[in-house]
């Protein structure tokens, strides 16, 4: 089925492809959520001089602030203004004292349609022509008017601010093929813009709710991550190095291809150091990387790094490293899974690093979203036959609990880091606690960060604890107590 591009990427994914000649679309929701930018940005978008775009008006703004709200967008384009895209009123058809009414009102659109096929017909406001009739009229109206169109290639898109309650019971709603719902969602530490597809007629669309945001390019739609195919993992085997010395011993020569490990350990304990070794090691090897950082800057990474001796500076400035660094005020799910969804489009990516996972859930405010969101970027990562280590944040003291969103079931690798009290001295211990279809290490072992970064000791013998205690107790004091006891 041909489709009309709505000139916005993400919507025409959600939308699969776009919208329907001859079809209705709605666009309903609240004052303030973009309903009216979004319709003008899809009437620029398709706006030719073959087929103009006419965008009517009721009792919404004045023609002349609505063109000047639009000045500040990159897709507003003033030359084409009334050759291209056309600004109509309805209200002289529709007054009281005009004859015809609504029949009026469906003539002029059914007769611009005809006669100079438009690619894109608005009405905003469409829920204002309810002041103007009653229900019944109303509905004959709607009516009529979709069924004309229907014989056309003109997309009609109906733009109202209704309710939840109106969009359930209109007649609009009943009549048209495609429901796009967009809402404002306020909640810290940013605000959220989403819209939902309700209804689509004939066709598969993207369900659930997609992030968008309205920025100087307009509007730009997210697709929801768990919506999207991202295909199977790609067929890569073998083990990769990652760079921590006495770290690969562990895991039987190192981490699998393709697979996906988790670092766990408290704050400072040194996770964005193994990370920043992981990336370091695909580098010297000529691999190349992702880093996805929400507090470090990509100039504070090159740094940390330098002061271990790790040159990340000049493969970053040779697009070897992409640092994506998303401000925790900033970060998104949708948007998220967007951008990295586009590095690994780019260009090859062998290793990508997320830092950390406990930053992502604090900042989503949707938990119960957050497993199947986990796993579909995960997915994604290996689809496009890349390697990830994803940190995530543990207590301090005492036992060291499942990562954030209960997801350690997604990784292949689990490395626990932790801090431990020897000799009253505060140390650091390291242990491989899973690794998927592969044998490893079971043992319990120190580890040292100084001037050449994060690397593997001795083993820790006669302790025990490290798993459900926050200070070692050693066999001979277990026992000691378990006589006393008895």
């Amino acid at each position: 089925m041909n489709r009309l591009g709505t000139g916005i990427p993400g919507l025409d994914v959600v939308l699969n492809g776009g919208l329907e000649p001859g079809s209705v679309t709605v666009l309903a929701g609240a004052p303030g959520t973009g309903k009216t930018i979004l319709a003008q940005q899809m009437c620029f978008a398709n706006a030719t001089a073959e087929r103009r775009a006419a965008y009517y008006t009721t009792l919404s703004e004045p023609h002349s602030k609505l063109v000047r709200h639009l000045t500040s967008f990159t897709f507003f384009a003033p030359e084409v203004l009334g050759s291209q895209v056309e600004y109509l009123h309805l209200g002289d058809l529709i007054r009281d004292d005009q004859p015809g009414g609504m029949c009026a009102l469906v003539d002029e659109i059914t007769r611009k349609a005809l006669d100079e096929q438009p690619g894109v017909m608005v009405i905003d406001s469409a829920k204002a022509l309810r002041d103007f009739t009653g229900e019944r009229e109303l509905r004959m109206a709607f009516y009529d008017l979709t069924s004309r169109l229907a014989h056309t290639d003109t997309a009609l898109v109906l733009v109202g601010e209704y309710t939840p309650a109106e969009m359930a019971a209109g007649v609009e709603f009943s009549l048209a093929d495609a429901i796009v719902h967009l809402a404002y969602e306020p909640r810290e530490p940013i605000d959220r813009r989403w819209l939902r597809v309700v209804k689509m007629r004939g066709t598969h669309h993207l369900e659930g709710k997609h992030t968008f945001r309205i920025g100087p390019d307009g509007f730009e739609v997210f697709p929801r991550i768990e919506t999207v195919d991202a295909g199977v993992a790609a067929p890569i085997t073998g083990r990769i190095s990652s760079g921590i010395p006495g770290l690969d011993e562990l895991m039987a020569g190192g981490i699998g291809a393709g697979e996906a490990t988790v670092v766990l350990g408290p704050s400072g304990v040194g996770k964005t150091i193994c990370g920043l070794r992981f990336i370091t090691q695909g580098v010297i090897q000529g691999e190349r990387c992702l880093y996805v950082t929400f507090q470090d800057t990509g100039d504070q990474l090159v740094k940390m790094a330098a002061a271990f001796g790790w040159d990340l500076l000049t493969a970053s400035e040779k697009a070897q490293l992409v640092v994506l660094h998303v401000p925790l005020g900033e970060l998104d799910l949708d948007l998220l899974a967007a951008r990295i969804r586009e590095t690994l489009a780019a260009g090859r990516i062998h290793r990508v690093v997320i830092d950390s996972l406990a930053e992502m859930v604090f900042a989503a405010r949707e938990s119960d979203r957050f497993p199947a969101y986990a796993r579909s970027l995960t997915g994604l990562i290996r689809a496009a036959g890349a390697t990830l280590l994803i940190t995530s944040e543990t207590t301090t003291l005492g036992p060291s609990p499942e990562p954030i969103g209960g997801v350690a079931v997604l990784f292949h690798n689990v490395i626990l880091l932790r801090y431990i009290e020897l000799d009253s001295t505060t140390g650091r211990a390291l242990n491989v606690v899973k690794m998927r279809n592969s044998d490893h290490s079971k043992d319990v072992h120190c580890f040292t960060i100084d001037v050449g970064g994060l690397s593997v000791d001795r083993r820790l013998d006669d302790v025990t604890g490290v798993l459900g205690w926050s200070a070692l107790r050693s066999p001979v004091e277990l026992a000691g107590t378990s006589a006393r006891r008895s």
